[in-house]
């Protein structure tokens, strides 16, 4: 072990467990596909192997801001709905791929180094967040898991529609 390596047991441990099988699984889903296939919808939905790619590296992204930074880190995202969840011109799934990958380094670090997981801040003002609701860290990471394999299950229809790939089973 290297001095800088950091050991991390209990609840983190399985939160980081957790998180890291449905990061796997969610790239399953995409490997060996094409940026054209990246880019295809397979079902009636917008949704995209590549879009959701995007959107779920946006928005682990954007929690673990709001752990650091409070409410004004969730503010909307640059850009339309559309893209926001799609791969626009000049983007690849490699290069979402590559980004994930160093999101998913910062939330992992962070998820091991947070002094508690009990800080907590209130969520901003939306339709979807009970009116003055707080979240803690602890429930954020809870939360990105659940994005994170809510998402992975919409990649893996998506596949097994494009070319019967499936990532289970």
């Amino acid at each position: 072990m290297t001095s800088t390596e950091i050991v991390v047991t209990g609840e983190r441990a399985d939160l980081l467990e957790v998180l890291t099988k449905h990061r796997g699984l969610f790239r399953f889903t995409v490997h060996g596909i094409t940026e054209d296939q990246a880019r295809l919808r397979t079902t009636v939905s917008e949704l995209t192997l590549g879009g959701l790619i995007k959107h779920v590296a946006s928005v682990e992204q954007g929690w673990v801001r709001f752990i650091q930074e409070g409410p004004e880190a969730l503010a909307a995202g640059e850009g339309s709905w559309e893209d926001q969840h799609r791969l626009t011109d000049g983007e690849t799934l490699a290069g979402e791929l590559a980004r994930y990958e160093e999101i998913a380094k910062q939330t992992d670090e962070l998820l091991a180094t947070l002094d508690t997981l009990d800080v907590s801040h209130p969520l901003p003002t939306a339709p979807w967040f009970e009116p003055g609701a707080k979240w803690s860290a602890r429930r954020v990471f809870v939360h990105i898991i659940a994005e994170t394999a809510q998402h992975a299950g919409h990649a893996d229809i998506i596949r097994e529609t494009l070319d019967g790939q499936k990532s289970m089973g």
